[in-house]
């Protein structure tokens, strides 16, 4: 057989199957190889080997298991906890798993945590007789009983080489002495906090990042640090949680003392509220009113046009020379003198008669067009045949000559109503209108 065939007929080899434990006082993650086809929800105990030494562990994730598999990868995991300020992964322990814990691995570790309070107690002796600056805080014996771990917090550096000699002579077992800060004293000692829940720290929290009062005040919470202080004197670590939602919705509201447009008219923000999005507006007459801020925004998107012109009313107006100045002046007398020989001119009488203002004046009515220039059409829906019949001329009949003079001549017999006696005034005859017959 040639070696190509050789190398087609070599088994891949499977996949390492993972477990993901936490393990010590401190709640360490770690990931640990194991063999297990199935893995029992009813026994989430596990013994596993570290590079400390055979501990007892607790798994994460019972339900997240597929034939001995975790179902999420470490990358996963690494991002659902998240990055640390080092930069460095969350889970950097590694292990072997041996067993899941018995009733007797149970009992047994029951057993080494009394012991542990009794060499605490010890150690806190022994560093009072020895004058060293410390707190011992707790002590951690591992199951397989090869070291002892004692927690303790101090200002400063502190020389407790004498301590670790002391604490090896009397158990005759390795003494490790590790120095913590405020934060972890509070995830080793912490209980309850005032919410009712177990302390996060202790109970979930990897990654203790820091928090800041900027915070306490986005959220509008109480300064009072007896109240915003957890167990190790620190700003509780909840106050991160919401924060990123309190940035963003933060970022829709205008700032205080800006000027906005509503409904109303101009006003001026005094306050904002970020839960529920409303924004006070203070107006010139000193009302004050909540608005919401998808109602203002609505109304200031409309008006980009004011924005223009209020920059452009910043930008400086462009120099004028002196002699631009003096032409511009001279322009303006000559045209001003102009306007005023030209009114003058119009108010002077003409032929005695005093000249009335060019408003008073009486407006020549426009003449009419003649019927001819029309096409012989009228404007009246009738047209101008219907406006010719109307005024057609009557014939005269001659006895309507000799009854009007009788009419008359009874009149003045019967002492009725004369004549109008004025010759030189004229009979009112009826107008005949233009374009009629002639």
């Amino acid at each position: 057989m040639t070696q190509p065939e050789n190398t087609a007929k070599q088994k891949t080899p499977p996949p390492r199957k993972l477990m993901l434990v936490r393990f010590g006082k401190m709640g360490t993650l770690g990931w640990c190889e194991h063999n297990e086809t199935t893995i029992p929800r009813t026994r989430p105990n596990v013994v596993i080997k570290t590079s400390r030494g055979m501990e007892l562990g607790q798994l994460v994730g019972v339900g997240n298991y597929r034939s001995g598999q975790f179902k999420s990868t470490p990358e996963q995991v690494e991002e659902y906890f998240g990055p640390t300020e080092t930069g460095q992964p969350v889970i950097t322990e590694t292990g072997t798993f041996v067993r899941f814990a018995t009733p007797e691995d149970l009992r047994e570790q029951q057993h080494l945590e009394i012991s542990a309070v009794q060499e605490a107690k010890t150690c806190e002796k022994l560093a009072a007789e020895l004058n060293l600056p410390m707190k011992i805080i707790e002590a951690e014996h591992l199951f397989g009983g090869e070291r002892v771990v004692i927690y303790f917090t101090s200002e400063g550096r502190v020389d407790f080489r004498e301590l670790v000699k002391r604490m090896a002579r009397e158990y005759q077992t390795r003494i490790e002495l590790r120095q913590i800060g405020s934060r972890d004293e509070a995830k080793l000692v912490g209980d309850y906090e005032t919410c009712g829940q177990e302390c996060c720290c202790k109970r979930f929290l990897k990654i203790l990042a820091p928090v800041n009062m900027r915070m306490a005040k986005l959220q509008k919470a109480t300064l009072d640090p007896s109240k915003i202080s957890g167990h190790c004197g620190r700003l509780k670590c909840c106050l991160r949680y919401e924060d990123a939602t309190y940035l963003e919705l933060r970022e829709r509201l205008p700032k205080k003392g800006e000027t906005i447009t509503t409904a109303q008219g101009v006003g001026r923000v005094v306050d904002v509220q970020i839960l529920t999005q409303l924004v006070v507006v203070q107006f010139e007459n000193g009302d004050r009113q909540a608005w919401p801020v998808d109602e203002i925004n609505a109304l200031n998107k409309l008006a980009p046009a004011e924005e223009v012109q209020k920059e452009v009313a910043k930008e400086p107006l462009p120099e004028i020379s002196e002699k631009e100045i003096t032409a511009v002046d001279e322009v303006t007398t000559e045209i001003e003198d102009l306007t005023s020989q030209m009114r003058r001119e119009e108010q002077r009488p003409r032929g005695g008669q005093q000249r009335l203002p060019r408003d008073s004046q009486p407006q020549p009515r426009p003449q009419q067009q003649s019927q001819q220039d029309r096409g012989g059409k009228s404007d009246r829906p009738g047209g101008g045949k219907n406006r010719n019949r109307r005024f057609k001329k009557r014939p005269q009949n001659n006895n309507g000559g000799n009854n009007a003079n009788n009419n008359q001549s009874n009149n003045r017999n019967n002492g009725g109503p004369r004549p109008n006696q004025n010759q030189n005034q004229r009979p009112n005859r009826p107008q005949q209108p233009e374009g009629g017959n002639q």
